[in-house]
């Protein structure tokens, strides 16, 4: 049996804030060069914090036999929708799960017509093969992981869907 026939994704929210927690700061410590949070700002969140966090847009969960594997979700700031906390546990990457929550964001974004970016830090050819093989496009922005950081985040912006004009309107 293949992974992928007992993977569940759960979109999360607010009453989910423990399990949301509980990988967030999971994904923290193991890659904490991925993200432009810390393990020690985000360890100190109250539930209230944890809650609010869950309420501004898609938060999605990879359940591999029920245990969590991985997570990533949006959120809509400026008019668009901003990618972040991707991550999957090292012993789950490379089998199609930032795929599927990357799915369950665009698609919220979509249905609200806001465009799709994230960061990737430069130092993780990884995660931009993987962004990349999704269909972001690399912008040449550069800026801090974190303020006083040396290493760096390129912004990435998903294209437009294609649309056919003389298609009718959706």
């Amino acid at each position: 049996m293949t992974e992928r026939r007992h993977r569940e994704l759960r979109r999360v929210h607010q009453d989910d804030w423990e399990l949301w927690r509980d990988v967030r700061l999971r994904s923290l410590a193991d890659a904490p060069d991925a993200f432009g949070s810390t393990y020690e700002r985000e360890a100190a969140f109250t539930e209230d914090e944890w809650r609010d966090r869950l309420k501004h847009g898609p938060r999605v969960l990879v359940l591999v036999e029920g245990e969590p594997v991985a997570l990533g979700g949006g959120v809509s700031h400026e008019g668009e929708l901003f990618v972040f906390g991707m991550w999957t546990d090292e012993a789950h990457r490379r089998r199609g799960h930032a795929d599927a929550v990357l799915d369950v964001v665009v698609a919220w974004a979509r249905e609200r017509d806001l465009p799709v970016v994230l960061h990737v830090n430069t130092a993780n050819p990884g995660a931009r093969a993987a962004y990349e093989r999704y269909g972001f496009v690399a912008t040449g922005h550069l800026e801090e992981l974190r303020p006083g950081s040396d290493q760096r985040i390129e912004l990435m912006r998903l294209p437009e869907p294609f649309t056919d004009p003389a298609a009718p309107p959706r």
